[in-house]
């Protein structure tokens, strides 16, 4: 069988309907358990004029995907998406090409899904206020996700746009939450369990420390030059709460904390985070956890979009 998104007039949400983030969140926590999973390093060729290639390929032993997206950042300004491409899923056994996704869109779901699964196991008030730091693809799939699979009702948006916090904040109420437009999020922090910032991280946006109890996930940077969290921000939750990364390749990818001058390499990752147990290993104090991308969240989709296909 061969699902194309092109049998629809809209890939974006024609891949979105495959993927509904609490489903999507237990299959991210399926993947980390399952021990036939293989992921290589993503390659990540510079192109002319500042934008990036990604090849990310993984497989099990009966899926196997790659994602081939392009990263622009130069496009926010021409009117364009910074992530454009596809995800390519084949089944191992005959090499058949199954479904062809769209590329954004499995990129903005499963990264907010990864967020929602450290948030249900390591965020100690579910119910918000969320702070939202950055409104564009990515704060768009992370409000839904969190008012999805944990229950958030009200969110606060901050941005450097007014016009994209405003749009952010309108879409909220559309889903039934209540929402307001913050200009200052080290203001904002200290009212809300639940932070997310999803910037271009082209600089920091969050420098006040937060209390005990907070919940952040990081989600803009992704290479070692990015940054969206200050370095005492960083530091304090290291030293007095518990700093999460996505991945074990976070040692060479998270800006924030290595700019921050943590030892990345000995933090504990999520798949480790979600054998500490349900509830009764909630760390003390805030946490932050750090994402940065990896192939078998896109995987992870991979296989939930063919489980949903298929019905």
């Amino acid at each position: 069988m061969t699902i194309s998104l092109h049998a629809t007039t809209d890939p974006a949400l024609y891949t979105a309907g495959l993927l509904p983030y609490p489903a999507l969140a237990r299959a991210v926590a399926e993947l980390l358990a399952d021990a036939s999973v293989t992921v290589p390093a993503r390659q990540v060729l510079p192109l002319p004029g500042g934008g990036s290639l990604f090849v990310m390929p993984a497989h099990d032993e009966q899926v196997a995907m790659t994602k081939l997206i392009t990263y622009t950042p130069g496009n926010a300004a021409r009117g364009l998406p910074s992530i454009q491409g596809d995800v390519l899923v084949l089944d191992v056994a005959t090499g058949t090409r199954q479904l062809l996704l769209d590329g954004p869109t499995v990129t903005a779901r499963r990264t907010a899904a990864v967020s929602l699964l450290a948030a249900q196991h390591l965020a100690t008030t579910t119910e918000g206020p969320l702070l939202v730091v950055g409104a564009g693809v990515q704060g768009r799939s992370h409000l839904e996700a969190f008012a999805g699979g944990l229950g958030v009702r009200e969110v606060w948006v901050a941005s450097r746009r007014s016009t994209s916090a405003e749009a952010l904040a309108a879409h909220a109420r559309h889903l039934g939450l209540r929402a307001r437009v913050v200009t200052d999020a080290n203001a904002a922090l200290p009212h809300c369990p639940l932070v997310v910032t999803c910037t271009p991280a082209s600089e920091v946006v969050l420098s006040a420390l937060p209390g005990s109890g907070q919940f952040i996930a990081a989600v803009g940077a992704f290479t070692p030059r990015m940054v969206e969290l200050s370095a005492p921000l960083c530091r304090h939750v290291a030293k007095h709460g518990t700093v999460v990364v996505d991945t074990a390749d976070a040692a060479h990818e998270a800006g924030d904390l290595l700019q921050a001058g943590l030892d990345v390499a000995q933090l504990p990752t999520l798949a480790q985070a979600l054998n500490w147990g349900p509830g009764a290993m909630r760390p003390a104090g805030p946490v932050l956890f750090k994402s940065c991308g990896w192939a078998g969240w896109d995987l992870a989709a991979a296989r939930l979009a063919l489980g949903q296909a298929s019905r």
